[in-house]
């Protein structure tokens, strides 16, 4: 299996390496999560006992968050022209990539994504926008519309909207937001590979400014930018002490133009255990898979539950192309595990209200029940 642990580091077999894998699963249980150190253990373990490995995450999932699986959906609300100078992103201005270019979407339009996003399932719905931070007084009106209109029609608003400030964060709770997005992207010692042009310490920031004003934190990775697993680690640590409610796990795409452009694809075991090893440091948060998922993972992605994500970004991501939610609420399924909320499209696609046949003329059909939820399918 082609997972890499860190150069010059060797495991020596010793009695007590069959219990390992079981001690740190019950410590984990207790809810605080094991210690960097053992949590490199345990991904050198899992070379040799993965599917041991896995079965323990699974478990701790199914402790903490039950059969339950969150989706997710985002929208791409202004892309393009940013300032900074992330290497793996298609939309820096500082890079060559043929990422869409736009101002910010109307609120209306917004509210009608989230809508629909709703109707694929998705429990939380994202506004994102390119660049550092918003400044426009009239992009602020638009999103703090949009926030109040998706929370009104039953959807948990979130925003990723760039380095925040005191205020800022207390008008997005004012006007409903739920949740604050902002990614650390990889390891304090790692990220100046990355990025050169904010710090570190600026998103730490306003991870704190988010929490402080009462919202929910979501704050994750980008893995396959050249990190190793102990970056991946101390990552996971810096999360757990700032005490983010959320963990997106995203993966490289590598998108021509940019100067990842060369990254090859991280192995899926190696994603896998990965994402394992957060379920045991972080074993009481949300872990969701985001993107790069389906390109990495490939025909592994159902085991990125079983190794313990408890949830998923569905649809489109801002500049690549996701897959159908169908397909993800299907899986879920197939897995004996369950979507927090219900499809409101038929596998035809159909939308709920298109499916009957109406009027005097129409035949009358039996309705047969969609097995991916309770509403009639077209005959």
């Amino acid at each position: 299996m082609p997972l890499s642990a860190p150069s010059g580091r060797t495991k020596t077999k010793g009695p007590m390496d069959m219990d390992l894998i079981d001690a740190l699963k019950h410590k984990a249980l207790k809810g605080k999560g094991i210690r960097e150190s053992e949590a490199l253990e345990l991904f050198i373990e899992g070379s040799s006992s993965p599917w041991r490995v896995f079965a323990a995450a699974s478990e701790l999932r199914e402790r903490f968050k039950g059969k339950e699986i969150i989706f997710c959906g985002i929208t791409n609300a202004k892309s393009g022209r940013c300032s900074e100078d992330c290497k793996f992103c298609a939309q820096s201005s500082h890079n060559n990539a043929s990422a869409p270019i736009y101002p910010l979407k109307p609120a209306k339009q917004i509210i009608a994504e989230a809508e629909q996003a709703g109707k694929n399932g998705a429990e939380f719905f994202g506004i994102v926008t390119s660049g550092k931070s918003v400044r426009s007084k009239k992009e602020w009106s638009e999103i703090f519309k949009a926030v109040e209109h998706v929370a009104a029609i039953g959807i948990h608003p979130c925003a990723s909207l760039g380095l925040l400030d005191a205020d800022r964060a207390r008008d997005l709770k004012a006007a409903g937001l739920f949740r604050y997005h902002h990614n650390l992207e990889t390891a304090r010692s790692y990220y100046r590979n990355i990025c050169k042009t904010h710090d570190y310490g600026e998103n730490v920031q306003t991870i704190r400014v988010a929490r402080d004003a009462g919202l929910s934190v979501c704050s994750g990775s980008l893995f396959g930018m050249g990190e190793n697993i102990t970056h991946r680690i101390e990552l996971a640590a810096d999360l757990r002490r700032l005490n983010v409610d959320s963990v997106p796990i995203n993966l490289l795409h590598p998108i021509k133009g940019t100067p990842l452009a060369h990254m090859p694809l991280l192995p899926p075991m190696e994603i896998l255990m990965t994402v394992a090893v957060y379920r045991f440091l972080l074993p009481d948060r949300d872990i969701k898979l985001c993107g790069g998922k389906e390109k990495s993972l490939r025909q592994l992605l159902p085991l990125g539950m079983i190794a313990g994500a408890n949830s998923l970004m569905t649809g489109n991501y801002l500049t690549t192309t996701g897959r159908d939610s169908r397909l993800d609420h299907e899986m879920i399924i197939d897995l004996g595990l369950f979507p927090t909320r219900e499809l409101d499209i038929c596998r035809c696609g159909a939308k709920e209200n298109d499916r009957r046949p109406s009027g005097k003329t129409a035949k009358k059909k039996p309705a047969r029940k969609c097995p991916l939820h309770s509403a009639d399918i077209c005959s």
